[in-house]
């Protein structure tokens, strides 16, 4: 693996946490968007969910 030294205007560019940030929001945003699905699945009347491997809930 070669290095090769950043210039300072490279350096100066260069934005540290940008990959952190964009991790965290992705994060929460799928947090967010399962918490959904699940309460509205278990407030549901009938509903049912198949899981791969043979698992399966349902309720009336």
């Amino acid at each position: 693996m070669n290095y090769t030294l950043l210039t300072k205007e490279e350096m100066e560019n260069h934005y540290v946490g940008e990959a952190i940030t964009v991790t965290a929001v992705m994060a929460l945003l799928c947090a967010a968007i399962v918490a959904v699905v699940i309460y509205r699945l278990f407030r549901s009347n009938k509903g049912g969910v198949n899981i791969p491997g043979g698992w399966k809930f349902s309720w009336n």
